[in-house]
């Protein structure tokens, strides 16, 4: 992979934020047929699979994506503005169905297009967002198989990270996180189910949020867990998230005031095991309170190898259930997972190239909500995760916090995520259907880092707030220079 032109990458058009474009359409100094003209030029240049990066975030470019934005134009002329993202693009996750796009999951199974859109896009072009295209992902959202590697799918090849682009973007939400980074988007839309969002966020150096499961409808969207799945704002900054969340659901988004007043609790016991990364989030901890934030040290409970595995036990009997309600209604698709397995097979050489559908395998092996075991594996996960770990741990706070992962390891496909390091920091709020997100914090090796913020059910105000209490404080962007250079391929 070529290094990219500097001027391209530090373009001031790719890196306004949706604040300061919805200004700049205010003011009259930008229209949205120029903003998505010059995005489109962007993607073209740095994203497509023949430019000089190849970056493949974006699967998908909306054909009318140009028409959207001229009438988005005409409205604001007319003084018919819709809010105050009328006239401001996203891009959408690919296992969201969108009208004219592939939503596809990253399969080649699924590639009759879908006729309408999601609950959630309805509402984005509602509120007069422009559409312009949809992000490759982990292929199923990376509940597939074991040795999977984040960021590949059949249908849009592997997602390279723009801070180094022989390392992985995450996922599953890979592409939201890589386009958000690049510039190529001033928002996305990704999803969650455990981790995909915030891995995402904290390997690309972005904004993102799951909030509590159920505040924003997954009717449209490729399933795997209705217990734990959840569409989410993605951005580079907290105030992106935050106007994209009043959109999605404007009852949970008004923000809380009296920013250090919030009372966090630091999950002492939630560490990556990349010891660069954990004594950064130990700097910082001491950096936020210095600045008169009220962070107190308390352990918070690991998950056991029992735990995890109720939670695979959960999300597989879910997923057949789920998968096969979902399959059996979108007209041009294989009617369940069963044909899912069989379709795979067929096409072994595109759909198991470089790794298995074990998961899949044992999913349909289950049988569902039905199996003798999903009862007892979800009543000891739920035990787990919200009696044992998350009310203990927040019983006198207001949110949770700690780190999410170390730098991006080294792209894989024969190893897949190998290299990766974690800390367990999604996996109770999966469970639990609890809201978290994730702000950046810094750069290890060059390499950008997250924190996590976890608080509970419908308190999706509370953690924006203390995400731009930390953003502000930590001022990460005071030079303009937190963003990638796509330096190419190096060893080491």
């Amino acid at each position: 992979m070529a290094t990219i032109d500097p001027h391209l990458a530090t373009s001031d058009l790719g890196y306004m934020t949706a604040e300061q474009l919805s200004e700049a359409l205010e003011r009259g100094t930008l229209t949205s047929v120029e903003i998505v003209t010059g995005l489109l030029a962007r993607i073209d240049a740095i994203d497509a699979p023949a430019s000089a990066i190849g970056l493949r975030s974006i699967l998908a470019v909306s054909d009318d994506a140009i028409a959207q934005a001229a009438a988005a134009d005409d409205r604001r002329r007319a003084g018919n503005v819709l809010s105050p993202l009328d006239g401001i693009p996203i891009v959408v996750k690919d296992n969201i169905e969108v009208r004219g796009l592939p939503s596809s999951a990253g399969s080649t199974a699924l590639m009759a297009r879908p006729h309408g859109d999601a609950a959630l896009v309805e509402t984005l072009r509602a509120a007069g967002l422009i559409i312009l295209g949809s992000t490759n992902l982990s292929e199923w959202a990376n509940l597939r198989s074991p040795e999977s590697a984040s960021g590949w799918s059949a249908v849009g090849g592997l997602t390279a990270n723009p801070w180094a682009t022989d390392r992985s973007a995450g996922g599953s939400s890979s592409g939201s996180g890589a386009a958000l980074a690049a510039g190529l988007s001033p928002l996305a839309i990704g999803t969650e189910t455990d981790g995909s969002i915030v891995c995402p966020s904290s390997l690309n150096g972005v904004v993102g949020m799951k909030p509590t499961v159920g505040t924003i409808s997954t009717h449209g969207i490729v399933p795997l867990s209705s217990s734990q799945d959840s569409p989410g704002p993605m951005a580079r900054t907290v105030r992106d998230v935050q106007l994209l969340f009043e959109v999605l659901a404007p009852s949970r988004a008004k923000l809380r005031t009296a920013h250090v007043a919030a009372k966090a609790v630091v999950a002492s016991t939630w560490k990556t095991g990349h010891p660069k990364t954990d004594a950064l989030f130990e700097e910082t901890m001491a950096r936020l309170r210095a600045a008169g934030l009220d962070l107190e040290d308390r352990e918070v409970a690991r998950p056991r190898n029992q735990d995890q595995d109720d939670e695979l036990t959960v999300l597989l009997c879910e997923m057949n259930d789920d998968l096969n309600a979902y399959l059996s209604s979108r007209p041009g698709s294989p009617e369940s997972l069963a044909h899912v397995i069989h379709f795979e097979e067929q096409h072994h050489d595109v759909e198991l190239a470089h790794f298995g559908h074990e998961f899949f395998e044992q999913a349909h092996a289950l049988g569902g909500r039905s199996a003798s075991r999903y009862d007892e594996a979800r009543r000891r996960n739920l035990e787990w995760a919200i009696t044992t770990c998350l009310e203990p741990a927040l019983c006198d706070a207001d949110v949770l916090v700690a780190p999410t992962y170390g730098p991006a390891w080294k792209q894989d496909l024969i190893l897949g995520e190998d290299g990766a390091k974690a800390a367990p920091t999604t996996m109770a709020p999966a469970i639990a259907g609890w809201p978290i997100a994730c702000v950046p914090m810094g750069l290890v090796d060059g390499m950008p880092v997250g924190i996590g913020i976890i608080s509970r059910p419908g308190d999706e105000a509370k953690i924006l707030d203390f995400a731009g209490t930390i953003e502000v404080t930590l001022d990460l962007n005071a030079d303009g220079e937190f963003r990638p250079m796509f330096p190419a391929a190096r060893r080491g």
